[in-house]
């Protein structure tokens, strides 16, 4: 690529995820909150959503590889990834109106639930791996992957952290849209609905990516399930640095997967705001690495890095354990909690960053091996390993659900939630009902010590055991450093020219 077209795509690719990310932000992160907050649902219908949600990721994870071998294959004048983006940002923003929006109850929503997250789980592996799996395409040079690595994420992060910052502001508390928890939900979809495919049409319009395919001899194979995990499974590179990827995404997704925001309401109060402050200072932080990332790589190599974050991460998670020494729901127990959340994330995503840009560098490992890039498929492992790791995320917070009775409060609250839409009660009638639901009366009692410690030791002692087995998997197994990569770049430069 020339600079000319690397700037005007450096500019127009990150631009394409914003809406993207605000969706999925939508549903990774209060699509099991919007459940439980505003439908009351027998132990039975939540097991039934739980296994809904976890089988529909799983079926998505492992369709991944699958589209990616698809994207691979796909010829058209509008190239291989292009197409796939048009298809799926349409037709996921329909599901996503449709899952928000449509009124059902009991084991009527729950079979609707299971049509719709299924068709999401389909629509937006389109648009994902077709998204992503352009950026080996756009450059091979390992600054400019950097550089578009990077400034992908940052817009991403900016989709992801806007809608994680807004929605429950609007969402819960005196601030939610239409007085009601559900419109409030469902006028949001609508918006991410809309803009997601506009902001889609930057990528679509404004990126020039690299057609030609560089490989060694034959004709391409036909499609084949076989073929799709034996690029996958011949590649040892890409295995190790996939389960390491795997362990970390599992911890990293527990606060910001229900457990947060319910933990937040149940000490603090049902108050939208206060969660949205949480997580706007905690990941506030990552916008440092968002930028600056390329240039922080170019002088510290990824493992040493990995260490320092290693470090700084587990002291946040401590932080956040010592706000309960600090009695009641003041703001200095909260604030500790945040500053430690703060700490943790900007360790977890240069973890992530790291991680992205070592499963994109095992294309050129995969074409110095075996004389195939692979580029849709092996960058359909990123979006593979975090829907896997997704759906080990729900059914962690749901069986912690379960075991500290936080269904019980969250039935409560629905019901309540119901009846103030149906103009029933108040929206001050609501609110202060819901506090007595949290905090307890004279007649019933309240969210306890016990259940509250456990979510917050749920959401901080399993992510650090896990980031810190991630850390140490990735440090003996992945032999694709800085030096390893840079020259195996220079033995496939050898080998292309005349």
């Amino acid at each position: 690529m020339d600079e000319k077209t690397t700037k005007k795509n450096l500019l127009y690719f990150p631009l394409g995820t914003v809406g993207r990310d605000a969706l999925y932000c939508l549903i990774n992160s209060y699509l099991l909150t919007f459940v439980l907050f505003t439908h009351s649902l027998s132990a039975s219908q939540i097991a039934a959503i739980t296994g809904i949600m976890v089988a529909a990721r799983v079926f998505d994870a492992l369709n991944d590889p699958i589209m990616g071998n698809i994207i691979e294959r796909t010829r058209s004048k509008y190239g291989k990834f292009k197409p796939w983006l048009v298809a799926g940002g349409l037709s996921t923003s329909v599901v996503i109106y449709l899952l928000f929006n449509v009124r059902l109850e009991g084991w009527s929503f729950v079979w609707f639930f299971g049509v719709m997250y299924f068709a999401f789980s389909i629509t937006y592996t389109m648009s994902d791996i077709s998204y992503w799996g352009m950026i080996p395409a756009l450059g091979s040079d390992a600054d400019d992957r950097n550089r578009f690595t990077s400034r992908a994420t940052l817009f991403a992060g900016i989709g992801s952290t806007l809608a994680a910052i807004l929605i429950p502001m609007f969402t819960a508390g005196a601030g939610a849209i239409g007085g009601s928890t559900a419109v409030a939900y469902g006028r949001i979809a609508l918006m991410i609905a809309i803009i997601t495919p506009l902001f889609l049409l930057f990528t679509l319009f404004g990126v020039k990516e690299r057609r030609e395919e560089p490989q060694k001899g034959g004709k391409k194979e036909k499609f084949s399930l076989a073929q799709v995990f034996r690029t996958i499974a011949r590649n040892d590179q890409l295995v190790w640095v996939s389960v390491a990827f795997l362990i970390q995404q599992v911890g990293n997704g527990l606060v910001i997967g229900g457990i947060g925001s319910t933990y937040i309401y149940f000490t603090f109060g049902y108050n939208g705001g206060m969660y949205s402050l949480f997580t706007t200072v905690g990941m506030s932080a990552t916008a440092f690495l968002m930028i600056f990332y390329p240039a922080i790589s170019r002088r510290i190599r990824r493992k040493k890095l990995m260490g320092m974050m290693t470090v700084l991460a587990a002291a946040g998670y401590v932080l956040m354990l010592l706000s309960l020494l600090i009695p009641g729901t003041g703001m200095g127990k909260f604030w500790l909690l945040v500053i430690g959340y703060m700490c943790s994330n900007f360790g977890q995503y240069c973890f992530y960053l790291i991680m992205m840009i070592s499963i994109m560098n095992t294309v050129e490992y995969n074409e110095y091996k075996f004389g195939v890039r692979e580029e849709g498929i092996i960058t359909s492992l990123r979006p593979f390993i975090t829907k896997m790791g997704s759906a080990l995320i729900v059914a962690v917070t749901s069986v912690t659900y379960l075991i500290f009775g936080v269904t019980g409060y969250t039935n409560r609250i629905s019901d309540l939630e119901q009846q103030c839409a149906q103009g029933l009660i108040s929206e001050e009638e609501k609110l202060s009902a819901v506090s007595d639901v949290i905090f307890g009366t004279a007649q019933q009692s309240g969210v306890t010590y016990r259940q509250s410690t456990g979510l917050l030791i749920t959401m901080t002692v399993i992510p650090c055991a896990l980031m810190l087995i991630s850390y140490f998997l990735y440090k003996k197994k992945y032999k694709l450093d800085e030096e390893e990569y840079e020259r195996i770049c220079g033995e496939l430069q050898k080998e292309k020219r005349p």
